[in-house]
């Protein structure tokens, strides 16, 4: 079933921007930075000031210094009461902006009304030099101050100045003429960072047993459980089957934990008194920096561990250590699993916690985030819409952040960023944010950083050693229905060390022999990811500029498990498409039997014959078949990376009501007439499931029901079918029996009759165990 293509509007486009050294030809520049385009900055490096005489009554100095480029001005922090103060600050200008000719870098006094001009320096333009890294960084100078009437003045200032492009290790920390407005408390928050995931372990707690607990009240048989705490997760063990003062459990239990490691161990030993009321026989805490650590399946010993019993005396909480007491533990930090922390879908990370099991890398992946256009205004300041879009990338543990470009539709970011591969069965995420933190929306509390809309690739369908530049439409689904919200121009190049090393890739499991040895299941899998998406955006979060949690789970799709009606009809149509090809087989072989087209049916009783007569042609056959096929399809290879489908996620034709389900919150906030009138259509659609899943389990279960006498007369016919067939087949050739059956399903429509035959009835006469549900 081949579906439309999509609206061109959303579709990926090719582009050609001038990468790579550009205009600036014969220059060593081409070798960095060569993914985006060449941008020229002006940088000064304001790094001390000496001898600064005082201007105030009292004779002392605050001071400060102004980097003056035609109407662009940046600003250092001041001093109070210091001649010899220490900025270390770099300001970067813009060439696109410089509309001055002279470079005025001015040193003055902080006063309550006017402030005084201690000093300055001015630059001609044209006569500063030119740095290309990986030159080293051009060394500051000392400068005599001169006054305004260009007289030397008292002090200096050491500065360094340079032309250089945003290859330069000073651009990150730099202050930009391009965010002249943001003040200079939001400046932190503009600034493009590198960060990192913390690194995950799952920890295993397998509770074996416990020995002499001291229950309060014992006249009663105790009803023991294990509750264990670490950081925000909880679990507990099933109630000991053993109702005595030594339990047995024998269970494991799992959490996650990143390094480095904050919160202990908390185990609680608890007896269920009544039906709400637990009483609690002891506790300990592990701190884990001192559990052992394993990389593979070998069980680590066992520990015994003294529980504590708090009792509270007079009201105040008392520390009572019963040795006796004690519980029988084994704990490890697994670190031969991949802790996932992203859609197992979309995973960009396929190693192990533990570096020991890590394999070389096998490439490396640059992208360069060139720039976007046709933003949608994702806010209002003064009246009118504006966006202030940063990027930010995933791939592995490593996240990058973009610059933020200020109050502009048509940022242009123009930096590249490099990964080590170590799979190319893996997937790059790049979204694009409103930066809502800038104008002191920290001081208000309140702004979130905006979903302008994100982008997929998957480095298995790159091809190696190639420049993909693209412009990516920016999709985001909402309420009202699909949006185009702008497109972001990327270039992407995936280089390979070893081509042997990575085909060989291809024959090794996706995730470290962990998960095969000792799998996890899908439920446990789902809460561990939960909580490692919860750890690494808080982890995050507290980085300083801070990656935001709403960031953090946009680009992590935290919400990708939830229900949605789209998202169901969508994959349906998805096993329809995958399944279409089986159809499309069917249908034409019916009409090879229907003699629809007599000449091709002739040829198909020649080749079958042949086939028959010579079985050793056939697998020969099929797999020369699958490589013709494979050849031919070579021509129609797509020559572009996949992108979001609009058509394929039946996000254009979702109906409103379906999307508001979709995005109502979860509990939900919706009337009780709304919420009644979707578990009535979920309800309609659990139950048309339920039915093909039970016919799928009728099939299955006539099947066993052909040898298990369940109906005697139809196992009484088959055996004595089988029995005959047996003796036939000794006797007979298989070539006349494959013959006969092939000629006999290939005969001609007159020799066929509408009814179904003998063996389909038969098999549908055999009973299931349908008529034992209730």
């Amino acid at each position: 079933m081949q579906k439309p293509p999509q609206p061109q509007d959303f579709a990926l486009k090719e582009t050609s921007p001038k990468i790579g050294a550009g205009s600036i030809t014969g220059d060593k520049l081409s070798c960095a930075y060569d993914l985006v385009e060449q941008m020229q900055y002006l940088y000064v490096r304001v790094v001390k000031a000496k001898e600064l005489p005082g201007k105030d009554v009292t004779g002392s100095c605050d001071p400060y210094v102004e980097v003056k480029l035609g109407n662009y001005k940046g600003v250092t922090k001041h001093f109070e009461k210091k001649s010899n103060p220490e900025w270390n600050q770099v300001f970067a200008f813009s060439k696109e902006r410089i509309q001055a000719s002279v470079l005025e870098v001015v040193v003055k006094d902080k006063d309550v009304v006017l402030d005084d001009l201690i000093g300055r320096v001015m630059f001609d333009i044209i006569d500063i030099p030119k740095r290309f890294p990986p030159d080293s960084p051009l060394a500051p100078q000392w400068y005599r101050l001169e006054d305004r009437r260009a007289d030397k003045a008292k002090g200096e200032l050491m500065l360094a100045v340079w032309m250089g492009t945003q290859a330069d290790e000073a651009f990150p920390d730099a202050w930009h003429s391009d965010a002249a407005t943001v003040g200079p408390d939001g400046v932190a928050n503009i600034r493009s960072k590198v960060y990192l995931s913390p690194k995950l372990w799952y920890v295993r707690v397998n509770v074996i047993e416990a020995q002499d607990l001291v229950p309060n009240d014992k006249t009663r048989y105790p009803e023991v459980y294990v509750k264990v705490i670490l950081g925000n997760q909880a679990l507990r063990t099933r109630t000991s089957q053993s109702k005595s003062i030594n339990p047995m459990w024998n269970e494991d239990l799992l959490f996650v934990v990143a390094e480095p490691f904050e919160e202990p161990l908390i185990l609680t030993v608890e007896d269920r008194v009544g039906s709400n009321k637990d009483e609690t026989l002891g506790k300990c805490m592990i701190p884990l920096q001192n559990v052992q650590r394993r990389l593979d399946h070998k069980p680590v010993n066992t520990r015994w561990f003294n529980l504590e019993k708090h009792v509270v005396v007079e009201g105040e909480l008392k520390k009572e250590t019963k040795f006796a007491s004690r519980i029988h533990l084994r704990i490890s930090l697994d670190g031969g699993y991949h802790v996932l922390d992203e859609s197992t879908h979309y995973s960009s990370d396929l190693r192990p916690t533990a570096k020991q099991l890590w394999k070389s890398n096998i490439g490396i992946l640059e992208l360069g985030v060139i720039s976007a256009h046709g933003l949608m205004p994702m806010k209002t300041k003064d009246g009118r819409g504006t966006t202030d879009a940063y990027c930010v990338a995933k791939y592995g543990q490593k996240w990058v952040r973009t610059r933020t470009i200020v109050d502009s539709f048509l940022p242009k970011w123009n930096e590249q960023y490099i990964w080590e591969v170590y799979d190319p069965c893996t997937v790059i995420t790049i979204g694009v944010f409103d930066n809502g933190h800038i104008h002191g929306g920290d001081k208000a509390g309140g702004g979130k950083d905006s979903k302008i809309g994100k982008v997929r690739i998957r480095l298995s369908t790159l091809e190696t050693d190639r420049v993909y530049t693209h412009a990516y439409p920016l999709l985001v689904l909402q309420s009202s229905g699909v949006k185009k919200t702008g497109e972001i121009q990327l270039a992407v190049r995936f280089t390979c060390s070893s081509l042997i090393n990575m085909l060989h890739l291809y024959s090794h499991p996706l995730l470290p022999k962990m998960h095969y040895i000792h799998p996890l299941s899908v439920i446990q899998l789902d809460s561990l990811r939960h909580q490692a998406m919860q750890i690494v955006s808080m982890r995050l979060s507290r980085a300083e500029p801070p990656l935001r949690k709403e960031v953090v789970s946009y680009m992590l799709d935290v919400d990708s498990h939830m229900w949605s009606m789209r998202r169901s009809k969508a994959n349906f149509f998805r096993i329809m498409g995958v399944l279409s090809g089986l159809i499309a087989v069917g249908k034409w072989f019916d009409s090879i039997c229907n003699w629809k087209n007599p000449l091709t049916t002739i040829l198909i009783h020649i080749l079958f014959i042949i086939l028959v007569l010579y079985p050793e042609l056939i697998l020969p056959t099929i797999f020369l078949y699958l490589f013709l096929i494979g050849i031919w399809n070579y021509r129609w290879r797509s020559r572009h990376p996949p992108h979001m489908d609009t058509r394929l996620s039946h996000a254009d034709a979702a109906h409103p009501d379906e999307l508001d389900e979709e995005f109502d919150t979860f509990p939900t906030s919706k009337s009780s007439d709304m919420v009644r009138m979707r578990y009535d259509r979920l309800r309609s659609i659990g139950g048309r499931v339920q039915t093909v899943v039970g016919d799928m389990a009728t099939q299955g279960e006539r099947f066993q029901s052909l040898l298990s006498w369940r109906d005697p007369r139809a196992t009484t016919l088959f055996v004595t079918f089988c029995f005959i067939a047996a003796l036939v087949l000794y006797v007979t050739p298989f070539q006349v029996v494959a013959l006969l059956i092939g000629i006999y399903v290939l005969r001609h429509p007159r020799f066929r009759h509408k009814l179904p035959s003998v063996p389909l009835n038969f098999f549908r006469r055999l009973p299931a165990r349908s008529d034992s549900m209730l």
